[in-house]
């Protein structure tokens, strides 16, 4: 069965349209919703942030659906990069389709932040051999290079014992992920550019230039009104 060809999907598998009217109630209009049932996703009703997305065809051993399928449980909201190998906030549920079961995960734009984090009010990172608490407010950007991460200051570099998948859970909300590998801090921007080949690049006031990836300038876009 061919993943995202949602006629066929609707002859084998009745009524998983109906999935998508009921959620429509409460999930934001640009989130996304895939369904696995055991190694596969069978349906997928992409929004217009995530319409540009590849969608894996197998469910990741790792993934929420996985989880779901697993445990039989609701999860929290977690953050999922097998999707779509870039990473965003998902929620998954435990459905059944034709006696069997199946696992409904609802995936939110990647500038969607949940309800009642208790946000960062400073980084420590090290420096080093110190390590030094700095206000969040004062942060440039956070980069993930070469399995560690690191987040900038005024012209300083430090070292963080967190991951930006970690990170982005509890980031304030004028932190954005514009990459894989970057989180900025969008106080810090100077401007917005495109490169000879049109790929979007964001300049920093520190002077860093780091791209934006396809997968995050909608998101961008939405977000600065641009």
């Amino acid at each position: 069965m061919e993943v995202g060809n949602i006629r066929e999907m609707k002859e084998e598998f009745k009524g998983l349209e109906q999935y998508k009217v009921i959620l429509e109630d409460w999930i934001p209009k640009d989130a996304s919703i895939v369904i696995a049932l055991g190694d596969t996703y069978v349906y997928y009703s992409p929004s217009t942030t995530h319409f540009h997305l590849k969608l894996s065809k197998e469910v990741h051993s790792k993934s929420t659906a996985a989880q779901v399928l697993e445990n039989r449980h609701k999860t929290a909201i977690l953050i999922d990069e097998t999707i779509f190998g870039t990473a965003f906030y998902v929620i998954g549920y435990p459905i059944i389709i034709e006696h069997q079961e199946a696992a409904l995960v609802v995936i939110f734009p990647s500038s969607y932040v949940p309800e009642k984090q208790e946000q960062y009010k400073f980084l420590t990172g090290k420096q080093d051999e110190d390590w030094v608490p700095v206000p969040i407010e004062q942060v440039s950007h956070i980069e993930s290079l070469q399995k560690r991460t690191w987040f900038y200051a005024a012209d300083d570099q430090y070292k963080i014992n967190c991951t930006l998948k970690e990170l982005q859970l509890k980031l304030p909300e004028y932190f954005l992920r514009i990459h894989r590998s970057y989180i900025i801090n969008i106080y810090f921007i100077k401007r917005i550019s495109k490169d000879l080949a049109s790929n979007f690049f964001v300049e920093l006031k520190n002077g860093s230039e780091l791209p934006i990836s396809q997968s995050y300038i909608n998101d961008l876009r939405k977000f600065l009104e641009f």
